[in-house]
């Protein structure tokens, strides 16, 4: 028989106050757009998040990518010199202002490529870790399918224009993401403001480093088929919203737009605990068992991002089959924990058991199996 319990309140501090009805809509001025809650993976906004565009410096996230990986294996190290090729020198627009023949400190490349956007930067990180930006653009599409970046081609570590190098707002918002969890570490470079090479100090083209937003990163680009783009992340109470916009048709624009889709996303969506790995979710009774009972533990931790307006509607329940015959280990999977809220999937998190409970002894199970077929519950 299965068992089913209905939890009306989840944990008795999450009672919030009420909030408005509706969520309240929000448009924007940019072509392409894509919002996501980092915590759970939520999609808060879409607008043609699925077409390919030329996401031109933005696209060098991923050379960032591959390089934090490298520097994580050891394959680069932060003091570790590289040189500019004349190739690298001679890359037309933002630049870090390297000289042919030049060398460079990998931690120094990498502040050229993310605060100053230096093409020449990104192109002699690609020569260092893939031997030609040919071949590295062969990593840079590798790394793409690794990710689950499905509608995203490189041709280059630059962003610079080619018709056969483009990306989608969402590839671009999934590789964000994933660029900050991998790289926890590392992240931090992507809040400086300035960075001088060879005397020249330029700063970091993100307008919402600027306005107190809590913006930490990341990248903006900007091209004649692009438009003005930017990949933004901020961090409000420990909660992370990862933005992109591109399509827009000034730097103006692109900083208001920015801003007004993050305070949008903050405003009107909240993060709502469910369960905490190893909380007690419910307690299951058990037959044949030296204890008559085993709590159920949540096996992960969950949170939802929900409309604030949805929260009233947020139920769980828990569900197993009974009876719980023993011997139970610590850790078996015994249940499972629904949770539903408007407008989503229902979530499934496995309970398991929060402790061993070893079978009685044979008499006691005779006892019991005898009491079953008299026609008492194996329960009571």
């Amino acid at each position: 028989m299965k068992k089913i319990c209905f939890l009306a309140v989840l944990l008795p501090l999450w009672s919030l106050p009420g909030y408005a009805q509706t969520v309240a809509p929000v448009d924007t001025a940019a072509k392409q757009a894509f919002l996501i809650d980092a915590n759970t993976g939520t999609v808060l906004y879409a607008k043609d998040a699925d077409t390919p565009m030329a996401p031109s410096s933005m696209s060098k996230l991923m050379t960032i990518y591959l390089a934090f990986e490298a520097l994580k294996t050891g394959k680069l190290t932060m003091d570790q010199e590289l040189t500019t090729s004349e190739h690298a020198w001679r890359q037309e627009g933002s630049r870090t202002f390297l000289n042919v023949g030049q060398k460079a400190r990998v931690e120094d490349l990498l502040r050229g490529v993310i605060v100053q956007s230096g093409n020449d930067a990104a192109v002699v990180l690609a020569e260092g870790l893939g031997g030609s930006e040919p071949n590295f653009a062969e990593v840079m599409n590798a790394k793409a399918r690794d990710l689950g970046l499905n509608n995203s081609h490189f041709t280059n570590s630059t962003g610079l224009p080619d018709p056969q190098h483009y990306m989608t707002a969402r590839d671009l918002g999934l590789l964000a993401t994933a660029l900050i969890r991998d790289f926890p570490d590392l992240y931090h470079y992507f809040a400086e403001t300035e960075f001088i090479w060879n005397n020249i100090k330029q700063g970091n083209r993100n307008p919402l480093l600027y306005r107190n937003m809590q913006v930490d990163g990341l990248k903006t680009g900007h091209t004649d088929d692009g438009g003005y783009g930017l990949t933004a992340s901020a961090l409000r109470d420990g909660r992370r919203l990862v933005l992109v916009l591109n399509g827009m048709n000034d730097m103006q624009m692109r900083a208001d737009e920015s801003a007004k889709l993050l305070d949008w996303g903050y405003r009107e969506f909240g993060l709502y605990p469910v369960a905490k790995a190893g909380a007690e979710m419910a307690t299951a009774k058990i037959w044949l068992g030296q204890s008559s009972s085993v709590p159920l533990l949540a096996a992960e931790t969950v949170a939802l991002t929900l409309p604030r307006n949805a929260r009233p509607g947020l139920k769980a329940s828990v569900s197993y089959n009974e009876p719980i015959v023993a011997p139970i280990t610590k850790g078996q999977p015994l249940g499972k924990l629904t949770v539903i809220a408007p407008g989503m999937e229902a979530k499934e998190i496995p309970l398991l058991a929060g402790e061993d409970v070893p079978r009685v002894g044979l008499l006691k199970q005779i006892k019991a199996k005898l009491r079953y077929l008299a026609g008492h519950s194996p329960l009571s």
